[in-house]
């Protein structure tokens, strides 16, 4: 733990700096959370979007990318107002962090399943893809999420705490400084990858069924569906990209000094972090019909 957070010693930002970047970020997160839960509530509001297993998954989507969002930027906060947490404590808000940030691109894969067989078999569609079987399939997410996170608070305690003179962390909170050991991170190299090729090769062969039906049948709703699978796919590439997240800032941190890259992690974070999740809304929010007319019917404050 010393050793990893020694390294960047004597090099910090400026206040001033700090209170500019905080502003920079808060801002736009702040915008994003009020979306979201301006879209949460709107997709709670009506028995169409509760039923539905499209609006379901959406909502979980929007549920999680909130939830990595907000925790997310606590802790840059707590890392710009240079407050230090104890290793237990960061532990525990990491690994929700990395439960949400997980579950995203999971559920990414399950949206485009259920594009496809909303084209491919649509006669089956209401037998499975029901409400229910949506219901299961975001549990069965969130606890496979839950169980790489317990398996990685098994790998930290095999790490000799004892040994530490403290538990109070000389650095700021980050999933960086939590990986104990060659086997947390070969682990987490593993897990990353697999996750990585899983969803892809997911992702692509839902776009290549879905391309070929709407070859064949040419109607609205089949190229509807390739355009909206076209976004999954964007999107997925997106919420992959905090995947490799922790590996990127592994890399570069041994070759970087701490103020550069310190800088270079802000602007990773903006692009990685906020970024992404802003567009789940717009992306998957705003084009659909049903939706727009909701949000708008909520904005003017009509009656349901």
């Amino acid at each position: 733990m010393s050793n990893s957070s020694g390294q960047y010693s004597g090099q910090y930002m400026s206040l001033e700096e700090r209170i500019t970047v905080s502003v920079l970020t808060s801002g736009p997160c702040a915008m994003c959370l009020g979306v979201n839960g301006f879209m949460l509530w709107t997709l709670r509001s009506k028995a169409v979007f509760r039923d539905m297993s499209r609006y379901c998954l959406l909502f979980n989507l929007l549920v999680t990318d909130t939830l990595h969002m907000t925790i997310t930027q606590l802790l840059y906060l707590l890392a710009a107002s240079r407050t230090f947490l104890h290793i237990p404590v960061c532990s525990l808000i990491t690994l929700f962090a990395d439960v949400a940030n997980e579950v995203s691109p999971l559920t990414l894969v399950l949206m485009s399943l259920e594009r496809y067989v909303a084209v491919c078999l649509p006669l089956r569609h209401a037998t499975l893809v029901s409400s229910r079987r949506t219901a299961a399939g975001i549990v069965l997410l969130w606890a496979l999420c839950v169980v790489n996170a317990l398996v990685r608070v098994g790998l930290l305690l095999d790490f000799p705490f004892h040994t530490l003179a403290t538990l109070m962390m000389s650095d700021h909170c980050s999933s960086l400084l939590l990986r104990f050991g060659p086997l947390s991170a070969a682990y987490d190299q593993g897990y990353i990858t697999l996750l990585f090729v899983f969803a892809s090769a997911a992702m692509l062969w839902s776009y290549v069924a879905v391309m070929l039906a709407a070859r064949r049948c040419a109607s609205e709703k089949s190229m509807k569906a390739r355009n909206t699978l076209l976004l999954h796919m964007f999107q997925l590439l997106l919420s992959l990209s905090s995947t490799i997240y922790m590996p990127l800032l592994l890399a570069l941190a041994r070759t970087m000094t701490r103020l550069p890259f310190v800088r270079l992690q802000n602007a990773l974070y903006v692009l990685i972090f906020i970024f992404p999740r802003c567009l789940s809304s717009l992306v998957y929010g705003l084009r659909d019909q049903t939706i727009r007319a909701a949000l708008h019917r909520a904005l003017l404050c009509k009656a349901q």
